[in-house]
């Protein structure tokens, strides 16, 4: 085999791994010792860039999923002229819908991503969802088909395309990060949930807003016919399609984004490749581009001599065959499930709930005052509550914990959800909405975000996507078990020209039982700040000895070339 090329480059804020470990012939070692430089990189703007590409994904996401309760609103106006409100079957379907293609979308690229690598896939979930976001903004019923219908077609397509952002934005992020802030990282690129919260609640004002004389003109939604039917329309075609913009953005980075290195490492095993794949993350290049001879032979060799279990149906059930493994899985899938429960059901029907306190229709006299009631009150929500909450998760999950964050979590929400169920009746307008959004705080500094990080951190490399991806199916799962079986219920009971939403109380008292099974289900997950992902996953430990040695080695391959640049200039 001839000898491998030192490259040039490197200094003290882009370190050049490559020529660090260029001599050193056992795959392992080569692997373990590059992966080791990048867990404990500094923090730099090749960070910055991954939480951002990743992040804008995951903006439009919660746009697109969040906009539905502003979406079956609007709908039931313009097309249940006389009633104002669509049925709650057709409501519920809706919101069904997109948690029904996240469910395929989170199980068929997670595993998609562990089988054909995290960069093929990452893009593709982007297109999907930007093509089905302009469709539903561009639909229209007909004499034979209804309009409710088409939307509920084009949300499935495009819950799949958000169901595959989960599992790949995850485990890119965190294959990506280095240790000491891997959390942080990952919080980041949750928080753009609550961004994307934020901006459907401002451009459902600022439309509001924009068609205010001709929806000043109904005095109820039932009698919005008309003029004001038309500016609905636009309404809620604007509101939809203004999601497919941060998409578009995105999806040129998406598609030139490195594999990450570990997938090239562990399922790949083409040690060259992801030795010079991390100088690319770095520099913002595609690809790195080894020599290709010295390529194949290291990728033969590496066939022979790795150590990590080869992918396969086998291993994978010998691997969750094993109690702890499955134990593992179980912990975050559960636990994200009975998260969903609660969220989804209270997050995707903020207008209903709103409107069932008496926030939006309360002294108001027109539909203008209805929707912008509605619209400030979704801003109130997210701005007090929401947006704060992720953020403090940014900022301690990496001091606090995983674990403590997400049992302090479901307590409190368990707390919360007692005094608004077994209250109701007792509490004002205002006190609820005071409650509902220390819910929508505690959500996010808590639950909502360590579900979403832990199972991107726990798993081995060559499963890591796949489970995720399971993880979160089962949390989408709960969504449609909250929205589909528990949300509906508030309905019970309810007589023409009394209470719509009788049994509200009740609702929210099932929602502080799963929260509480959530306490329970935390058991089963692992702390998992400042440690390696190889570690969390029972690859490798590093000891102390090892670490030493490592740094003897490095430190002795510089003495023998002082420079990676002197070599290539000699």
């Amino acid at each position: 085999m001839d000898t491998p090329q030192k490259t040039a480059g490197g200094n003290n804020a882009y370190h050049n791994f490559y020529n660090d470990f260029l001599h050193i012939k056992d795959p392992n070692e080569r692997r373990r010792l590059a992966l080791a430089e990048v867990d404990r990189a500094p923090f730099g703007w090749y960070h910055v860039r991954a939480v951002a590409v990743a992040g804008v994904g995951f903006f439009t996401d919660s746009y697109d999923i969040f906009t539905v309760s502003l979406l079956t609103l609007m709908l039931g106006i313009v097309y249940f002229p006389g009633e104002g409100k669509m049925p709650t079957t057709s409501d519920t379907a809706i919101k069904l819908a997109t948690s029904a293609g996240t469910v395929i979308g989170q199980v068929g690229f997670g595993a998609a991503a562990d089988v054909f690598g995290r960069k093929s896939m990452y893009g593709l979930e982007l297109l999907f969802i930007i093509f089905a976001t302009l469709a539903q903004a561009l639909a229209s019923g007909s004499p034979s088909i209804n309009i409710i219908g088409i939307i509920i077609f084009w949300r499935v397509l495009m819950g799949v395309g958000i169901g595959g952002d989960y599992p790949l934005s995850s485990i890119i992020t965190s294959e990506f990060a280095t240790t000491k802030w891997r959390g942080a990282m990952m919080g980041a690129v949750f928080a753009m949930q609550g961004l994307g919260q934020l901006a459907a609640a401002f451009v459902m004002l600022f439309v509001t807003l924009g068609f205010k004389k001709s929806l000043e003109a109904a005095p109820t939604l039932a009698s919005c016919t008309g003029d004001c039917a038309v500016a609905v329309d636009k309404m809620w075609r604007t509101v939809i399609g203004v999601g497919a913009v941060p998409g578009c953005i995105a999806l040129y980075y998406r598609l030139t984004i490195p594999e990450t290195p570990r997938y090239t490492f562990d399922v790949k095993r083409d040690v060259e490749q992801a030795s010079d794949d991390i100088e690319a993350f770095k520099t913002g290049k595609p690809k790195g581009q080894p020599d290709e001879a010295t390529r194949i032979v290291a990728k033969q060799e590496a066939e022979k001599e790795m150590e990590i279990p080869k992918a396969s149906w086998g291993d994978f059930f010998r691997h969750y065959s094993k109690r702890k493994n499955a134990m593992l899985l179980a912990g975050t899938a559960l636990s994200w499930c009975f998260l969903d429960i609660a969220y989804y059901g209270v997050s995707l029907n903020n207008a209903t709930i709103l409107n069932v306190i008496g926030y939006s229709t309360t002294g108001a006299k027109n539909t203008y005052e209805i929707l912008y009631n509605t619209a400030v009150g979704n801003l109130i929500i997210v701005l007090a509550g929401a947006v704060p909450g992720y953020w403090v998760t940014v900022f301690t999950v990496d001091t606090v914990g995983r674990k403590p964050i997400q049992f302090m979590g479901f307590g409190i929400l368990t707390i919360l959800f007692v005094v608004m169920g077994f209250a109701y009746k007792h509490l004002s307008p205002h006190a609820l909405l005071a409650i509902f959004v220390l819910a929508q705080f505690f959500f996010n500094f808590g639950p909502n975000a360590t579900t979403f990080i832990v199972p991107g951190e726990v798993f081995p490399t060559r499963y890591r996507s796949t489970s995720h991806g399971l993880s979160a199916a089962m949390g989408k799962i709960g969504s449609i078990i909250g929205q589909g079986a528990i949300a509906p219920l508030r309905t019970r009971g309810a007589v023409k020209g009394g209470n719509p939403n009788p049994w509200m109380n009740h609702v929210l008292e099932i929602y502080a039982l799963f929260m509480l099974l959530g306490v329970g289900t935390t058991f089963l997950i692992p702390e998992t700040k400042r440690k390696t992902l190889e570690e969390l996953s029972g690859e490798f430990d590093m000891s102390g000895e090892e670490e030493a040695q490592r740094d003897t080695t490095v430190t002795e391959n510089k003495t023998e070339a002082p420079t990676s640049s002197a070599v290539v200039n000699a």
